[in-house]
C-alpha cells in the first residue's frame, strides 16, 4: 500500500488475531484426532477373557483399548488426614494463599492467589473386574480426565487489627486467609482408563500411557460421558478459531476499506485537478482572444496584491465553493490536509480557477 501504511494497533491486532486462530485450530485438530482414536478404541471387560485376547494380540499389546473397573490399593492404602473413615490410592493437598491487591487502573480491590504448599501422595492401584481380574495402573498422574473427590476444604480467614489494615492500604495488598483443600482418589471407586493395554511375561496386565504418543485418559465417568467432554472441548476450541479468523478479517476488512478511500480520494483529486487544469487553459484561451493583454506593470502590482496567504509566492488562482473566499494558490489547495476553507472553516465541494481581466 504505496502511501498509506497500516497502523501499528491494526498490525498488533491482526497478528494475534491470526496467531491466536492458528493455536486454537492446532489444539482443536489435536483434539478431533483424539476424539477419532476413542471412537475406534475397542472395549474390554476385566475378565479371564482378557489375558486369552492379548495373548493372540501381536506383542500381546493394544495400543489403544477402554477398560472399566473398581478401584483397589495393590497395598497398604493413603488414609484422609482429615476424614480417618476415607482411604484411597491417590491423594492431593493443597493449601492457597487468598489477597486483595489494589489495582489502580480500575480503582478496585482484585482477587489473588498463589499457592504455599502442593503435596501428591500415590500408592500402586489396580482396576478390578468381574471375576477378581485386576488390571494394573502404570503413571496414573500422567492421565487426563482424573477427577478425584474434595475429602476436606477449610478457609482460614485471618483477623486484623488496627495496625494491619492501615498498612493494608499503605501497601495495596489485604491477606484475606488460606484454603487448604485435600482430594482423593478414593477405594471402591469405579475408573474408567484409555490407554496402551499389555501382557507382561509374568501374566499381569498393565494400563499405560500410550507409546504411540495418544491421549492417556483415566477417569471416574463413564466411557459416553468421558466422550462427550472432549466433543465439547473440542467444540470450544474450533469456535474460539473460527472467532479469531473472523476478527483477523475484520481487521482486514477495515484496512481494506480505509485503503478504498484513500484511493478514492486520490482518484477524485485527480479528476479535479485535471478539471482545474481544462477550465483555466480554457480561460487563458478566452483572455488571448480579447481586446488587449495586461501590461507588465499591472501584472506585477496584480500578483503583489492578490498573494495566496499561504505560501505568499503565488497569485490568489482560485475560488472556493461553496463559500466562495478566495485566499490561495491552486498548488496550496492541493496541499490542504482537509478540504475546509482556511478563513471560515466551511467544507469544500468545488474548486474553481479565477481570473483576473
Amino acid at each position: 500500500m504505496d502511501g498509506f501504511p497500516m497502523e501499528v494497533t491494526e498490525a498488533v491486532c491482526l497478528g494475534a488475531s491470526l496467531a491466536l486462530s492458528g493455536i486454537c485450530y492446532y489444539i482443536y485438530r489435536k483434539s478431533r484426532t483424539t476424539l477419532d482414536k476413542l471412537d475406534d478404541a475397542p472395549h474390554f471387560n476385566i475378565d479371564g477373557k482378557l489375558k486369552d485376547i492379548l495373548k493372540v494380540t501381536p506383542g500381546a499389546c493394544l495400543q489403544y483399548a477402554v477398560i472399566e473397573g473398581a478401584v483397589q490399593p495393590a497395598g497398604e492404602a493413603l488414609t484422609s488426614h482429615f476424614q480417618k473413615e476415607f482411604v484411597g490410592v491417590l491423594q492431593k493437598f493443597l493449601l492457597r494463599e487468598h489477597r486483595l491487591v489494589w489495582n489502580s487502573l480500575s480503582r478496585t480491590w482484585t482477587d489473588s492467589e498463589r499457592v504455599l504448599h502442593h503435596r501428591v501422595n500415590a500408592v500402586p492401584f489396580v482396576l478390578v473386574g468381574s471375576n477378581e481380574t485386576t488390571v494394573r495402573v502404570l503413571c496414573p498422574l500422567q492421565a487426563s480426565g482424573l477427577y478425584m473427590e474434595t475429602t476436606h476444604e477449610k478457609f482460614h480467614q485471618v483477623n486484623y487489627g488496627l495496625g494491619d489494615i492501615i498498612g493494608q492500604y499503605l501497601s495495596g495488598e489485604k491477606l484475606k486467609g488460606q484454603l487448604e483443600t485435600e482430594e482423593m482418589l478414593k477405594v471402591g471407586t469405579t475408573l474408567t482408563g484409555v490407554g496402551e493395554l499389555i501382557l507382561e511375561m509374568d501374566g499381569t496386565l498393565n494400563l499405560r500411557p500410550p507409546s504411540n504418543g495418544s491421549q492417556y485418559f483415566l477417569s471416574n465417568t463413564d466411557f459416553d460421558t468421558l466422550v462427550g467432554e472432549q466433543v465439547s472441548t473440542a467444540l470450544r476450541w474450533k469456535a474460539l478459531a473460527i472467532a479469531s479468523a473472523l476478527a483477523g478479517a475484520a481487521v482486514l476488512l477495515w484496512v481494506g476499506r480505509r485503503y478504498y478511500y484513500h484511493l478514492k480520494v486520490g482518484w477524485e483529486r485527480e479528476q479535479e485537478r485535471r478539471e482545474f487544469e481544462r477550465l483555466q487553459n480554457e480561460g487563458q484561451r478566452a483572455r488571448a482572444s480579447g481586446p488587449g493583454p495586461e501590461t507588465p506593470q499591472d501584472g506585477e502590482e496584480e500578483h503583489i496584491e492578490n498573494a495566496c496567504v499561504i505560501c505568499l509566492s503565488q497569485p490568489r488562482n482560485c475560488i472556493l465553493l461553496d463559500c466562495g473566499h478566495v485566499c490561495c494558490c491552486y498548488s496550496c489547495y492541493q496541499a490542504f490536509p482537509h478540504r475546509r476553507c482556511p478563513i471560515c472553516r466551511q467544507s469544500i465541494t468545488r474548486v474553481l480557477p479565477l481570473y483576473h481581466v
